[in-house]
């Protein structure tokens, strides 16, 4: 599955920003060393409304409008989720970051959501275990730390400004460990070596181009932006941190009420996400061309070629969750500042419907890690 994509890798309304100091001083503000990564406006668009929650008439599914998740972007764009579920109606909402999606699952707007490692595990473990369970993986690699062109270290970076999309979300934590890791301290790790600012993907690549920031770590299209468009240089590929060069970036979590109500819903869902990840990688020329419209038309304008040539090159769609990863992952959060301890996982994942799903197509099983309900 991660295979076919790394083989063919090196083929071929905005806010408006707000002063960097204030919002440097809202983030320290807003870290609030609990189980649960803090988050700010959720800056989420409603693609759909909603029933009581849970309905059985409808699935309301949050995803966000990049290239990480293509899965997601995809399966809503050529109907192959609303296929799957049939009768039952399928509304979004699409989001900037993670906690603001988690945000929305755990208050009861929406029942599933595409997201990032960290805020599923702050979610998790804000509930005691209880609110969410990941049942999907979506996409592995996708994201990078890209700076100046003048920047060519660690040591290059004290006193300077750098962004990620929301504080607690995956690139954040992922930006603070490997600054600590190099010596530099962050809001939440106990310094101001460094000061980070969390702001929507559109503000980080204007204040980048203006000299405002010094550099960010996002994922894709973001990364490639900064790069292409911006005069950026990558100084950190996150892949290069993992073992075997492979990270989950996104997967799909759904509120435990709604898995437990509706699993016929669920299935489908995982159906249509199996479905579409074989579709992407079948004809990965043809996935990232419908990518790139889909995303232009949610965001309001495609990516230029070069852009989304480079970024989807970045990303392994797959829907193994890489379960083993998540507990270095939670240990990040945890050295990161945005956990005050390792949770307990264990019941995290609930894999059961995503192996039916793969036993009825011929696929292999995937591993939760032991980390799975009844594991």
């Amino acid at each position: 599955m991660l295979s076919t994509l790394r083989s063919a890798r090196r083929r071929a309304p905005r806010r408006t920003p707000r002063p960097l100091a204030l919002v440097a001083l809202a983030a320290a503000a807003a870290t609030v060393l609990s189980a649960c990564g803090s988050s700010s406006d959720s800056g989420a668009t409603a693609a759909g409304t909603s029933g009581g929650s849970g309905s059985s008439a409808a699935l309301r599914l949050g995803y966000f409008p990049n290239v990480t998740h293509a899965g997601a972007v995809l399966g809503v764009k050529d109907g192959t989720f609303q296929q799957a579920l049939g009768s039952t109606k399928l509304e979004t909402t699409t989001f900037n970051a993670g906690p603001a999606a988690t945000e929305a699952l755990l208050s009861g707007s929406i029942d599933a959501t595409f997201i990032g490692p960290n805020p599923a595990i702050n979610a998790f473990a804000k509930s005691g275990g209880e609110a969410i369970r990941i049942i999907a993986g979506t996409t592995a690699d996708g994201a990078a730390f890209v700076v100046k062109p003048e920047i060519n270290s660690a040591a290059d970076l004290k006193g300077k400004t750098l962004a990620s999309p929301q504080l607690g979300g995956t690139q954040d934590v992922a930006l603070r460990k490997w600054l600590l890791d190099n010596g530099l301290k962050t809001q939440t790790t106990g310094g101001s070596d460094v000061d980070i600012v969390n702001q929507e993907n559109a503000q980080t690549l204007d204040l980048f181009k203006s000299g405002q920031i010094d550099g960010a770590w996002l994922p894709e299209p973001w990364a490639s932006r900064l790069v292409l468009d911006a005069g950026g240089k990558v100084l950190v590929d996150e892949k290069t941190l993992w073992p075997n060069e492979q990270f989950l970036t996104t997967h799909l979590i759904v509120s435990t009420s709604y898995l437990k109500d509706h699993p016929e819903q669920v299935q489908a869902l995982l159906k249509g996400l199996v479905t579409e990840t074989q579709k992407i990688e079948s004809d990965p020329a043809t996935a990232q061309t419908e990518l790139n419209a889909a995303i232009g038309e949610l965001t309001g304008k495609p990516l230029s070629d070069a852009v989304i040539q480079r970024s989807f090159t970045e990303i392994q769609p797959t829907w193994d969750p890489l379960a083993a990863t998540l507990p270095t992952i939670a240990d990040d959060g945890v050295t990161a500042g945005t956990l005050t301890s390792k949770p307990d996982l264990k019941g995290i994942y609930d894999l059961t419907l995503l192996n039916k799903v793969l036993a009825d197509a011929g696929q292999p099983q995937v591993s939760d890690g032991g980390l799975g309900q009844g594991s």
